[in-house]
């Protein structure tokens, strides 16, 4: 689809004469709800609702590079952070980029868009690092992605970007000036944070009004039984948003920069009070996600005055990318990494042993675990480990504790201080906050930049006030359903699942599937799984045909994933031939099922009648036993979705980029 821009004349207006137009923050508005009704995480998921955000997105790239009227095979868009937008500039001859911002129009969404000519990216390992930077990882190598994937580590800020690409099409319509002076009343923080039209209700109550809002909810889609609505099995990648959420971002856009950075400090407090991080103790910043906010401390340890010793970094085989490449990539610093059982659980006997080892005992000569890094939650098998244990034993040695909680914070309580955590990342769009923002708590004194690096860092979150408001507001609204209350009904759901798959002759399931273990109750509703017969990527579109998004692949956890598979070193170096070779080719891995707050169990129960049937039939046929679905649609041939989904994400771009009037 070719995206057209309209002219903007010289005196800054559009074509019909119109100066600043008080529609145009309604005009955005529509766009980025039209993009929230879709939203999920770009490129490695299946679905519709993946599809058309993975469209979106790749759209915003071609709209910047016709705004800023450059030619799209010599130049590549990259979507970064003001704080990476820095650190990529510097690596980049002058006069090889232009860009464009965010805070140059108005809006607070902390986005910059660099147009780097294709010629003049930098080669070798990106800084930052992380999930989605990396084609294919062992142990020991790396094969980094062709840009701009490469340069835009972590799961990128893409309704942002997706708004940010709306509000250019917008100004080159109407005129610079259009976001710069908001036309609304201001509002109080107060009004902003904590009054909505759910505020009566809490507990359970609220749980089930939160679900009746999600957006997106009442969208159908075209699958083999007529149109039904989508079922997101996919939270662990990307969550959807709620009404009170984007209500308290589209009106943080409209206030001015007084009142946004009230916000700023008001969601600070929010947070340090639901994670218990006093602020006496902790420091609290913001960032674009969960892999920036790694990044950072990684950096930061890179920052220490040289000692006598050599620092070592232990993590474990069950982490997240983001919570590896940057330790691996840290100049100076070694990299070991600790067992799990099949289940996902730390070896703490061996971890006690490490680093008696190396911190006690010396058996290393001059290196030390100075940090210990785990996952507070698997984003592949769901496995919680015992932090407040973990903790224990590593301040014991004097080593210092991090935690990735990306997958923790939207599903159990959180207790920094309680749990002797020195720091935590996580990321809002993983809590129901879909806008860009990631946290990083790290205990006071212990991040090691200048005072003006360190104020560059906290300036670059802190532009993203939209999506400060938006993870503010989604942590209230936890609050008041109760994070026990969650946990509950995702464990209530996550039994119903694995009951259900046990049944299915076909299906494996990796990693705690027993309901009465004793771990089981340390698992959150996330779990990969292989069916018999089919590939993960085949598996995963024939569950889109039936309107059900999962995710399949490696999941930024690679070692883990080849583990879980039995990969060993022979077909390691293989898949690196073979991914060295055709670069396009995509590695099976397994298919991922993962949880959120507006699942039901109607939705579980489809999923396992589907996957059932998909058993029996190896995936060759539709369910046939309903001619048409609940409104009437008639059933469809899978060729016949295949076309409606691709006619569908074409609607869903002219709906967000092009229907401005």
């Amino acid at each position: 689809m070719q995206t057209v821009i309209p002219e903007r004349n010289e005196k800054g207006r559009g074509n019909d004469g119109n100066p600043e137009t008080p529609e145009a923050f309604a005009e955005l508005e529509k766009g980025v709800h039209a993009a929230l009704e879709t939203y999920s995480n770009v490129h490695r998921g299946s679905g519709h609702n993946s599809m058309a955000s993975t469209f979106l997105y790749e759209e915003a790239r071609k709209i910047v590079l016709e705004y800023l009227g450059l030619k799209h095979n010599k130049y590549v868009v990259i979507f970064c952070s003001p704080w990476r937008a820095e650190l990529l500039r510097a690596q980049l001859e002058p006069g090889s980029y232009e860009a464009v911002s965010s805070r140059e129009i108005g809006l607070p969404l902390g986005v910059w868009a660099l147009a780097v000519k294709r010629k003049a990216l930098p080669g070798g390992a990106p800084f930052p690092s992380g999930g989605g930077t990396a084609r294919l990882i062992s142990r020991d190598w790396v094969i980094w992605d062709r840009a701009p994937d490469k340069f835009e580590a972590g799961t990128p800020a893409i309704i942002n970007v997706i708004t940010f690409a709306r509000a250019l099409i917008l100004i080159r319509q109407t005129g610079k000036q259009i976001f710069l002076n908001p036309v609304d009343g201001k509002l109080t923080v107060a009004e902003i944070l904590n009054r909505d039209n759910l505020e009566e209700y809490s507990g359970r109550e609220l749980l089930k009004k939160l679900r009746q809002n999600m957006i997106g909810r009442s969208v159908g889609v075209p699958t083999t039984e007529g149109i039904k609505a989508f079922i997101n099995f996919d939270n662990s990648a990307s969550t959807p948003t709620f009404t009170p959420v984007w209500d308290a971002v589209r009106q943080t856009w409209r206030q001015p920069k007084p009142v946004q950075q009230e916000i700023v400090g008001e969601v600070r407090s929010v947070i340090a009070g639901m994670l218990n991080a006093p602020p006496a103790d902790y420091d609290i910043l913001f960032t674009s996600n969960a892999t920036e906010a790694i990044n950072l401390v990684a950096g930061s340890l890179g920052s220490y005055p040289e000692q006598e010793t050599e620092p070592v970094i232990l993590n474990t085989f069950l982490d997240h990318s983001s919570n590896d490449l940057p330790w691996r990539l840290l100049p100076g610093c070694s990299l070991i990494r600790l067992p799990v059982d099949a289940e996902g659980l730390m070896d703490l006997e061996e971890m006690d042993k490490l680093l008696r080892e190396y911190n006690e005992e010396y058996q290393s000569g001059k290196k030390r675990i100075r940090l210990v890094t785990v996952s507070g939650a698997s984003n592949v098998i769901g496995t919680c480990n015992d932090l407040a244990e973990i903790s224990r034993i590593v301040h014991r040695y004097g080593a210092q504790l991090m935690v990735d909680a990306a997958q923790l914070v939207a599903h159990r309580k959180v207790d920094v201080a309680g749990c002797g955590i020195d720091y935590l990342a996580f990321s809002a769009h993983k809590v129901y906050a879909p806008f860009g923002c990631g946290v990083l708590v790290a205990r006071k004194d212990l991040l090691h930049f200048s005072e003006a690096e360190l104020e560059q860092i906290r300036s670059s979150g802190e532009e993203n006030a939209g999506g400060i408001s938006a993870l503010g507001k989604s942590l209230m609204l936890l609050q008041r359903v109760g994070m026990e209350l969650i946990a509950e009904e995702e464990q209530g759901l996550t039994k119903r699942l694995l009951h259900g798959m046990e049944k299915i002759p076909g299906v494996r399931v990796y990693g705690i599937k027993d309901t009465d273990s004793p771990g089981f109750r340390r698992k959150i509703g996330v779990f990969v799984f292989n069916l018999k017969g089919m590939m993960a990527p085949g598996l995963a579109k024939e569950l889109a045909l039936h309107g059900i998004g999962v995710r399949f692949g490696c999941h930024c956890a690679h070692i883990m994933i080849k583990r879980l598979l039995g990969v060993g070193p022979g077909i390691e170096r293989f898949q690196r031939i073979l991914v060295t070779l055709f670069p396009g080719i995509s590695l099976p891995g397994l298919t991922r099922v993962s949880l959120g707050l507006e699942n039901t169990e109607e939705e579980v129960d489809r999923f396992i009648h589907v996957l059932g049937h998909l058993n029996r039939k190896s995936g060759s046929l539709a369910i046939k036993q309903d001619a048409s679905s609940q409104d009437g649609s008639p059933a469809l041939s899978r060729k016949e979705v295949k076309r409606q989904m691709k006619i569908f994400v074409k609607d869903k771009t002219r709906e967000v980029y092009f229907k401005l009037r």
